[in-house]
């Protein structure tokens, strides 16, 4: 697969914006969007963007999934740097554990930079507006702290090789246990303390994440017992 295909996708789709690399920058960002937030302290896998402009690497507060050659850097975000960044990762930061692999358009480089800044400003352009008010779909952190029904596990059981996931509607859903995930989110849109929260995956929809509002929580929910 083309490691590109993400920004080249949008590159084709949205040829030409009117008012300024910031707002096209905007649509760009959407192929960062499933890692990077722009909301200050909305840290996702890797952390918030919120403030980059001018601000050394690896010191964004709250975040604390930097690699040691991220935080050793001494790299301050400006044009330049960003640039350089953008284009490979790897070849300004030696040891990053970022996986992404650089932008190959020198102008889209420049709108996504753009961008950053305006965020930085307090002036970033919406998504809705660089494309006339058209949302486009994109992967968002969903907020766990109110689920239906069916989303919100009262019980977990555990039987040889599958879970038994009870949720408040009354219901049971069988999953393999290779299949379903513990996870946990302790933002400010992860579950309440003690109110887990199933999440189905897959293709097929034959997977499943189980999320908790802190580790401890985990133990207390599974239990062994075949029905």
């Amino acid at each position: 697969m083309n490691r590109y295909l993400p920004v080249l996708l949008l590159l084709a789709a949205y040829p030409a914006f009117g008012e300024g690399t910031a707002t096209r920058g905007a649509v760009l960002f959407q192929a960062c969007a499933a890692c990077h937030s722009v909301k200050a302290g909305a840290h996702l896998t890797g952390p918030s963007l919120a403030s980059v402009w001018q601000h050394k690497a690896g010191t964004v507060p709250g975040f604390s999934r930097y690699s040691d050659a991220m935080k050793h850097s001494n790299v301050v975000w400006s044009d330049q740097t960003l640039d350089r960044w953008l284009t490979d990762p790897g070849a300004v930061i030696p040891g990053t554990s970022m996986t992404f692999q650089g932008i190959p358009d020198s102008a889209a480089r420049q709108d996504v930079i753009a961008y950053l800044k305006a965020v930085s400003e307090g002036k970033a352009p919406s998504v809705a507006q660089a494309r006339g008010g058209m949302m486009m779909s994109q992967q968002a952190h969903a907020n766990l702290r109110q689920p239906p029904p069916d989303g919100q596990v009262v019980g977990i059981n555990h039987c040889r090789d599958s879970y038994a996931v009870k949720t408040a509607d009354g219901k049971v859903n069988k999953v393999w246990e290779f299949n379903l995930r513990f996870k946990t989110d302790s933002s400010e849109m992860g579950p309440v303390r003690g109110k887990p929260v199933i999440v189905g995956a897959g293709m097929q929809g034959d997977r499943a994440s189980v999320v908790f509002s802190a580790p401890n929580e985990i133990s207390g929910f599974v239990k062994e017992a075949c029905e």
